[in-house]
């Protein structure tokens, strides 16, 4: 599972008018090496060689990696990351199971009864480009002064064409290709996928928090009256909570409580393709130290809540999360790890805060915006391919919310 394979496509592609794109796939970021290093964004840690490399020793469950270099003259141009996951949708999709049966109408239930069974039918290995631990363009990059967006689009979709085929050789069939988050502006990449068969689809948008704020106190004068009040209540309900932040060897000694409360909290989530391991956590922060943080919330000595963190240069990334949802809304134990991940990314310089997606309301009323994200499937036999788009429709999570705005706007009160 070591080797590396040089690919060409001398007759389907030009990048910056050579006679042929050249790109070589390889099993393991530390053969990728160097070449990977000098064509990855400097500015993103989720595409640089130490954090895939901590990925590979500490995978979801049931996911493999593969990795693109893309060359141009001879010279690294360009980086792709592959994940593989066996995806089965009654298993993924978590709202199939979380409804109340006893208090559906029927035709709710003969609704619900019906997505089971195409969920049930729906799956398959998949072959992902893009980072399933993340939300945001994490998937791959391109040095445009090599190759232009048109043409890292069309080198992007045939180098994973051959992927297929290079497991498909190894007795690996990947029927189904996902490319993962792609922001709306990028129209020339968005269109060449699907003139090339992809279905084109959201899911829920990525939840961003700018921080022009100095501190946390002017963030908190930004607000409207309303908001103030309400954060302020929540602070209220909060005392008595010591909160701290956690060494490794705290880490590890809570490990079982973090994972639990982690398993707890991801298993409410409409739509869920990750499934860490135990040692997930005390291994990101073997790896990272300080860039890696996880701050604990304790009641009378005992741990009701977790929140991770990643510093991604200016970006702070609010990584995996974790409560006891039968004292949630008694501490407001939620809104409060909202509130110390944005006194956390003010008091570390950061740009801006990536909340992610899921709990789309309520980071909104801290102030979070949606970006919306694109993402492409499409299945390999033809026939299939049809129906993709349908059978989406169905297994999309639906969360209904309404957009709040907490801040004044220059300087007035903002009513809702």
């Amino acid at each position: 599972m070591n080797a590396t394979i040089a690919l060409t496509k001398p007759d389907n592609i030009t990048l910056n008018s050579l006679p042929r794109a050249e790109y070589r796939f390889f099993r393991s970021i530390q053969e990728a090496g160097h070449d990977w290093d000098s064509a990855a964004p400097p500015d993103d840690i989720f595409l640089q060689r130490h954090f895939l490399s901590a990925m590979e020793k500490y995978p979801p469950v049931g996911t493999s990696f593969g990795y693109l270099v893309f060359y141009s003259q001879s010279k690294p141009a360009g980086v792709a990351l592959c994940q593989f996951k066996y995806f089965k949708g009654d298993d993924n999709i978590q709202e199939l199971d979380n409804s109340d049966e006893k208090e559906t109408c029927f035709f709710n239930g003969l609704a619900r009864w019906f997505k089971r069974r195409i969920a049930g039918m729906a799956s398959a290995d998949i072959l992902i480009c893009g980072n399933i631990l993340l939300t945001g363009e994490h998937g791959w990059h391109f040095n445009n002064k090599f190759i232009q967006e048109k043409d890292a689009a069309r080198a992007l979709e045939n180098a994973l064409n051959d992927v297929v085929k290079i497991m498909a050789g190894e007795g690996i069939r990947i029927p189904v290709i996902l490319i993962k988050d792609v922001a709306p502006e990028r129209k020339f990449t968005r269109n060449n996928f699907i003139k090339s068969g992809f279905t084109e689809f959201d899911i829920q948008p990525n939840m961003v928090l700018e921080l022009p704020f100095k501190s946390f106190d002017e963030y908190l004068g930004a607000m409207s009256t309303k908001y103030r009040t309400r954060t302020k209540r929540a602070f209220k309900k909060f005392e008595g909570i010591e909160r701290r932040e956690l060494s490794q060897e705290e880490i590890g000694r809570e490990l079982p409580v973090i994972y639990r409360l982690y398993k707890d909290v991801a298993s409410n989530a409409g739509f869920n393709m990750v499934d860490l391991t135990d040692d997930y956590f005390t291994g990101m922060k073997t790896e990272f130290g300080d860039y890696f943080q996880i701050f604990g919330y304790f009641a009378d000595g005992k741990m009701v809540a977790f929140y991770s963190t990643i510093q991604n240069h200016q970006e702070l990334e609010a990584h995996f999360i974790g409560y006891e949802k039968s004292l949630n809304h008694e501490y407001q134990l939620y809104l409060n790890i909202l509130y110390d991940i944005i006194r956390l990314g003010i008091g570390s310089g950061s740009a801006r805060i990536i909340f992610a997606r899921t709990a789309l309301e309520i980071k909104s009323s801290v102030g979070a915006t949606a970006h919306p994200l694109w993402n492409y499937l499409r299945h390999q036999n033809q026939f299939a391919n049809r129906f993709t788009g349908t059978i989406l429709d169905y297994l999309k999570p639906v969360e209904t919310w309404l957009p709040r705005h907490p801040f004044k706007e220059n300087g007035a009160e903002i009513s809702e």
